[in-house]
C-alpha cells in the first residue's frame, strides 16, 4: 500500500496499515459481513476509541485500501495522457501497472468474494471505470475486435496471476515479471496484427 516519505508520516501510514492488513485478515477468516471494528480493535491489541482515530467505521477502512489502490492508476493514467501512443508507452503502462497490483492481491479476493459489498460502496465501479480508462490506451489504432480482445486480456490476465498465483510457492517477483511477459506479450500481437 502506498505509505508516506517522511519519518512522521511513515509512522501514521504504518498504523494505518496496519489497521487495513488486520481488516482483510479478518474479511478473509469470517467474511465480511461478520468482522467487527471491535474484532478489529481486539486483533490489533487497541481499543475502539483508538481505531477511530484512523476510521470510523468497517466501511471507511475497506474504502481506503482500494483508494490506496486506485491512487498509483491515476497517476498512471494522467501519465499516459501525456505520451505518444507508442508500442514502448503501452508497454511502460504495463510495467507501472504490475508494479501498482503489488500486495493487491488480497483486494481481488475481496472484491471476489465481496460482490455486493463492492456495489454499496461504489468500489466496484470506481474502479471499473479507471480500469475502462487504462484499457483505452493500449489498442493499436484501428484495432480489430481480436486485437481489442488481447488488448482487454493483457490487463486482466494480471490480475488473474497476481490472484491465481498468491499461494505459489515462488518468488514474488518473479510471478510479477512472469505475469508481466504474459501481458507484455499479448499488447506486442496485437500491434503486430492492428498497426
Amino acid at each position: 500500500m502506498v505509505t508516506g516519505s517522511s519519518s512522521k508520516p511513515q509512522r501514521r501510514g504504518n498504523t494505518r496499515q496496519r489497521i487495513q492488513d488486520v481488516t482483510l485478515e479478518l474479511i478473509a477468516e469470517q467474511g465480511y459481513e461478520k468482522t467487527s471494528l471491535r474484532e478489529i480493535a481486539e486483533r490489533l491489541g487497541v481499543t475502539k476509541a483508538a481505531l477511530y482515530y484512523h476510521f470510523k467505521t468497517k466501511e471507511d477502512i475497506v474504502v481506503s485500501l482500494f483508494t490506496d489502490l486506485m491512487t498509483p492508476i491515476d497517476d498512471l493514467i494522467a501519465w499516459a495522457k501525456e505520451q505518444p501512443p507508442s508500442l514502448e508507452t503501452k508497454r511502460e503502462i504495463l510495467t507501472r501497472y504490475s508494479l501498482a497490483l503489488v500486495g493487491a492481491a488480497p483486494l481481488f479476493r475481496f472484491m471476489h468474494e465481496n460482490q455486493a459489498t463492492m456495489r454499496e460502496l461504489s468500489i466496484g465501479e470506481n474502479f471499473k471505470g479507471r480500469m475502462q480508462e487504462l484499457i483505452a490506451y493500449l489498442p493499436p489504432e484501428d484495432a480489430t475486435l481480436t486485437d481489442r480482445v488481447r488488448c482487454i486480456s493483457a490487463l486482466f490476465s494480471m490480475h488473474a496471476g497476481m490472484f491465481v498465483l498468491q499461494d505459489d510457492e515462488s518468488d514474488p517477483e518473479e510471478r510479477r515479471k512472469a505475469v508481466l511477459e504474459v501481458a507484455t506479450d499479448l499488447i506486442v500481437q496485437a500491434h503486430r496484427h492492428g498497426g
